[in-house]
């Protein structure tokens, strides 16, 4: 299984022939590496409704005829716009022929700003726990520390994390930190910084408090095998 990273929240898992893309922000993201027009998907996973999650969901899931899992209000918003989506709650679980998907809290909120500015209330946020062949990798999402973090840590063998860090609209360093040692996942990955001024973090600094061999940086189109 490969999983790479794209800056920002946009995460892709390749594996058993399929390509599963989380939270393909990538028009408007500088950081980016991937190009729209090439990007290819089967599977597109949404934690929440934000614009900077949500991304170029719809022009991506339209040119491959991907399924789009979300948390229901925003599948149903989506799918009203043509998209074949399937629609989950917090707590769920569904087996697909991908791999498992779990939806998990994550303290935050969820809308999605049309372009002539209606903003549309798009359900409750979430964070994703994805199962394949064995390995499980745990996206975060946008979230405060909560400690219900210690429970999914102890209910799950999380091989692989992408914690935010950024602050102001997520948890900052500190509370990134206390929340990987909950998670108990063997790798942490931070996300969600240096998008925007307000979020500019140092993950290296980050990296370093998690101790040796844990944290990893990754920089957008670096590439991990689990």
């Amino acid at each position: 299984m490969k999983v790479s990273y794209h800056a920002h929240s946009v995460v892709k898992v390749e594996a058993n022939g399929k390509t599963i893309l989380i939270d393909p922000f990538i028009t408007g993201n500088e950081n980016c590496d991937l190009k729209l027009e090439s990007v290819k998907a089967d599977v597109i996973l949404l934690t929440h409704g934000h614009n900077d999650h949500v991304g170029d969901t719809e022009e991506i899931a339209k040119n491959n005829d991907s399924l789009v899992v979300a948390p229901f209000e925003l599948a149903n918003y989506l799918g009203d716009k043509g998209l074949n989506t399937h629609p989950m709650h917090i707590g769920g679980s569904h087996e697909f022929d991908f791999g498992t998907v779990k939806l998990t809290q994550a303290f935050h909120g969820s809308s999605y700003t049309e372009e002539d500015g209606t903003i549309v209330y798009t359900g409750m946020p979430a964070g994703i726990i994805l199962t394949i062949d064995g390995k499980t990798i745990y996206h975060l999402g946008d979230t405060a520390l909560f400690t219900d973090l210690k429970m999914y840590g102890e209910m799950h063998d999380i091989d692989l994390a992408f914690v935010p860090i950024g602050d102001n609209f997520t948890m900052g360093p500190e509370d990134a930190k206390l929340a990987s040692e909950w998670i108990q996942a063997k790798q942490v990955v931070p996300i969600h910084y240096d998008t925007f001024p307000v979020i500019e973090q140092d993950p290296n600094v980050f990296v370093e408090k998690l101790g040796k061999g844990v944290g990893k940086v990754m920089k957008a189109g670096d590439m991990v095998e689990l």
